[in-house]
């Protein structure tokens, strides 16, 4: 018999959800609307209903250890998720303690970025590291911060958001409520706002000038770089100098070991990998220089979503604090 943790991955539209043992082998791999469901009542039990019918799919026995969860503004200690924007369900909802109501198990909740960096260390390429970080570069960025082999949660439950530290002071709106933002320029919605801009400013041809935004995606904007676009280059180059930057203040904080860039704009590897490691050790405070190493996650061709939140379980039960 097989121990599995379920992992699940709750997405403003879709909530992905599979069994993964310890080794990090994902038995099953199924995905549910979030966005239909209009209470989180209606969610759950729809969310239950499904996990149940993929139980009766596998081809082994298992036994059911746990359930780990990477959720929007996910909160580790109170099992919360507080006032997520892109979720119908508005202010602070009991996730864990509504759970319960299904399985008696050990369960553990946190924001995805969190869930990853648990991931890269339990299953990924962080499993020989103590301190390092994990940043996803997707529609938004998230971090997860592992010091000492401990995720730094703050006193609240909330620490770790580089996505949020303000890198121009009246620059681009956020969808927080601010402005400037890190991940209004380093992210997939990012880049695709500052080709818009350095359109809007050229003179020349560009293979992106015929489409239109919402049209537009980081792979998009990677073809065009691979084909030699300006303006696909200097994207990327602005893109990786503002990361670089942020990147050389983190480490500042908490020197870690490497860095690992995961999601849809770290596919375009060495566009985005060159200029941000370039303008990190340009920015880099000279007692770190060419210590810390940046690296694409171990889990990016994987579900990583799953395999961190699954981890997230396997690292509680494991640490004893269960």
């Amino acid at each position: 018999m097989r121990d599995v943790a379920l992992g699940i991955d709750i997405g403003g539209t879709n909530t992905k959800f599979g069994f993964v043992d310890r080794e990090g082998d994902l038995l099953c791999d199924y995905s549910i609307s979030t966005s239909v469901h209009q209470t989180i009542e209606s969610y759950l039990h729809a969310l239950t209903d499904n996990v149940q019918k993929a139980m009766k799919t596998l081809k082994e026995e298992v036994r059911f250890i746990g359930i780990g969860i990477g959720a929007p503004n996910g909160n580790y200690y109170k099992g919360t998720i507080e006032y997520a924007p892109n979720l119908n369900w508005k202010g602070v909802v009991n996730f864990i303690e509504l759970l319960k109501q299904y399985y008696a198990l050990p369960m553990a909740i946190t924001n995805d970025a969190s869930a990853a960096a648990i991931g890269e260390m339990v299953f990924g390429g962080a499993k020989s590291m103590k301190d390092f970080f994990v940043v996803t570069l997707g529609t938004g960025l998230g971090s997860g911060f592992v010091t000492n082999g401990k995720l730094i949660y703050g006193h609240d439950g909330f620490a770790g958001e580089l996505g949020h530290v303000t890198v121009k002071p009246d620059g681009r709106y956020c969808g927080c409520g601010r402005r400037g933002c890190l991940e209004t320029y380093v992210s997939a919605t990012g880049i695709k706002r500052t080709i818009y801009k350095l359109l809007a400013d050229y003179n020349g041809n560009s293979s992106l000038s015929g489409v239109s935004f919402n049209d537009l995606t980081a792979e998009m904007i990677t073809d065009a770089a691979r084909d030699g676009d300006k303006v696909a280059l200097e994207a990327f180059e602005y893109t990786g100098r503002i990361l670089g930057m942020e990147l050389a203040d983190a480490v500042a904080l908490t020197s870690p070991a490497a860095i690992f860039l995961l999601g849809g704009l770290a596919r375009a590897a060495d566009f985005i990998f060159e200029p941000t490691y370039r303008h990190m050790e340009a920015h880099m405070m000279p007692v770190f220089k060419n210590k810390v190493k940046l690296l694409p996650s171990a889990l990016q061709d994987k579900n990583a979503a799953v395999l961190g939140a699954a981890a997230l379980i396997w690292n509680k039960l494991e640490s004893g604090n269960n």
